[in-house]
């Protein structure tokens, strides 16, 4: 038999994983910021045009070197491509169903929607303060969290000097909004 038609070892029957991204909701939108969305777009070109060419140059060079079997480049070299691969799939799928909304839109609204940037207190008095963004987006260190959230769900709608409670993964929470205001839209990071 013809050695592309077969298996090249068990690990190819592994169901592909899932992304490490939260999943959405089932039949929502991806709602994303626009520099979300370069990010995305970015990272897709960057995978399409210089990463996996560079990748499939090698297993074409480390193919040709005859077995395959024993071959370190041409073992990692075709598990990266479909690690790539996999990651084109998604990012596909993710940009097929984004909805790109502007924060910058919302400028002088004091209710809480996609996009805002929105500083909390809790019952320690310490102000925190959270940006709504969409789950391709989400970043804990830079207080970026998905519109998913437990806290991002329970802010939606809400207006600043309102106290909302909310279940947390940590227990009942309850926090006072101070401050609501939208920001145009930060360059994309790298």
């Amino acid at each position: 038999m013809n050695k592309a038609f077969t298996r090249e070892n068990d690990s190819d029957l592994e169901e592909e994983p899932s992304e490490t991204t939260s999943s959405l909701p089932k039949g929502t939108p991806n709602y994303i910021t626009p520099a979300g969305h370069a990010r995305l777009c970015a990272e897709m070109e960057h995978l399409l045009r210089v990463e996996r060419p560079s990748v499939v140059e090698t297993v074409a060079w480390a193919a040709s070197n005859g077995d395959r079997s024993e071959n370190g480049d041409y073992i990692y070299g075709k598990r990266r491509l479909r690690e790539i691969d996999r990651r084109l799939r998604f990012l596909t799928k993710r940009l097929e169903i984004a909805q790109v909304v502007d924060p910058g839109l919302q400028a002088g609204n004091d209710q809480i929607f996609f996009g805002a940037t929105v500083t909390v207190s809790d019952a320690s008095g310490v102000p925190q303060t959270y940006r709504i963004v969409g789950v391709d987006e989400t970043d804990p260190a830079r207080g970026h969290i998905s519109w998913i959230s437990p806290l991002a769900r329970a802010l939606l709608k809400q207006r600043e000097g309102d106290a909302i409670r909310f279940q947390s993964p940590a227990g009942s929470r309850e926090v006072e909004i101070l401050e609501v205001h939208y920001d145009p839209d930060p360059t994309p990071r790298p």
